[in-house]
């Protein structure tokens, strides 16, 4: 016999939410495992002792991890996907029909938050998450992204650089006349008049010449493969033996990972040494492969793994190359030492001698 299946609500529902969420729920998961009660001390200084109720901060820095587990880009989507999840709302902890936040609720308090709040979060965390001997700490690996800001090609502006007629005296040499300086100003000004009225060539936009008014510190960058837009540079460091993350930095665009990896190890370092853990060695790709990072490296006593870029070939015409004892010798036999480096027309040079 077919089956025909109808619909009708109950007026009365025996109903608890913990009883619908599995107990291998990512979420459950989660709630049993993080405390996040230190939040309340730690940006208590942002409330008075009048008016409404806030927003609970721990419910907000939950709903911000919903936004990152879930890759939701804005608030709205937030509160949307967590009003119809049943785990979502266990663990931030509402019941059915119970109201939300209002979205524009998470814009204003994460823009009442300094950025120490957030960092003190993600280091509170992350020693729970060593108690628990989640974190090795012994080896990390670091690696780049690019972040999208919240700005478009289309709205970058041309840099100007303006000169006014106290700069142009200033380039004049002192010994000159009065009127001779007078004059040339007025000149330099009526230069500046006509080229004013000429018709602007249309430049294409590079960091160097043009910026975003809505998002200045924001930088063109590309990826292969991919269009060109403005971004910011993220780094992160993850623990190889559990996955976990150790730190995240971010950095302008127009920068190479290299050039970031000795911020990146300062603070790698000093989030686990709070621990009471120490890092032995990092593991990058060839991008962080300079010798300022090998530099830092140095200083800080870190074994890295990093291929070089390309090979070296030892190979040079009219000399032989012994790989015991790292030199050269000349076709007189005599034995060429190495001394040091210099940079000179725009290329590192090796001084052998």
């Amino acid at each position: 016999m077919q089956g025909k299946k109808t619909y009708q609500e109950k007026l009365f529902v025996n109903f608890q939410l913990s009883d619908y969420v599995p107990a291998d729920n990512f979420y459950r998961r989660l709630k049993e495992q993080l405390d996040l009660r230190f939040i309340y001390p730690l940006t208590a200084e942002y409330y008075g002792t009048e008016g409404q109720k806030s927003i609970d901060p721990v419910v907000f820095m939950k709903l911000m991890l919903v936004g990152y587990f879930e890759n939701l880009n804005s608030d709205r989507r937030i509160i949307t996907a967590s009003r119809l999840r049943m785990d979502i709302l266990y663990f931030i902890g509402y019941d059915l029909g119970e109201e939300l936040p209002w979205h524009s609720t998470l814009s204003r308090t994460r823009q009442l938050y300094g950025g120490h709040v957030f960092a003190e979060v993600f280091k509170k965390v992350l020693k729970q998450c060593i108690d628990k001997g989640m974190i090795s700490g012994r080896r990390q690996a670091i690696d780049g992204f690019f972040i999208k800001a919240n700005a478009s090609l289309d709205s970058m502006v041309e840099k100007e650089i303006l000169d006014d007629a106290v700069t142009y005296g200033q380039e004049l040499k002192a010994n000159e006349e009065e009127d001779k300086a007078s004059n040339v100003i007025k000149l330099k000004l009526k230069e500046q008049q006509e080229d004013n009225d000429k018709e602007p060539e249309k430049k294409r936009p590079s960091n160097d010449t043009h910026y975003s008014p809505s998002d200045p510190d924001a930088k063109m960058s590309v990826k292969p493969g991919k269009t060109t837009a403005l971004n910011y540079l993220g780094q992160v460091a993850v623990d190889t033996a559990t996955h976990m993350i150790t730190h995240v930095q971010a950095f302008t665009a127009d920068k190479r990972d290299s050039e970031c990896l000795a911020a990146m190890l300062i603070h790698v370092k000093s989030n686990l040494l709070e621990n009471d853990m120490s890092l032995k060695e990092i593991v990058a790709d060839t991008g962080y492969s300079s010798g300022d990072a090998l530099k830092a490296l140095e200083a800080s006593k870190v074994t890295g793994y990093i291929p070089n870029r390309g090979t070296f070939n030892f190979e040079r015409e009219g000399f032989v190359y012994h790989t015991e004892g790292d030199y050269y010798e000349c076709a007189n036999g005599k034995r060429l030492t190495f001394r040091g480096t210099r940079l000179e027309a725009g290329y590192f040079m090796s001084a052998i001698l």
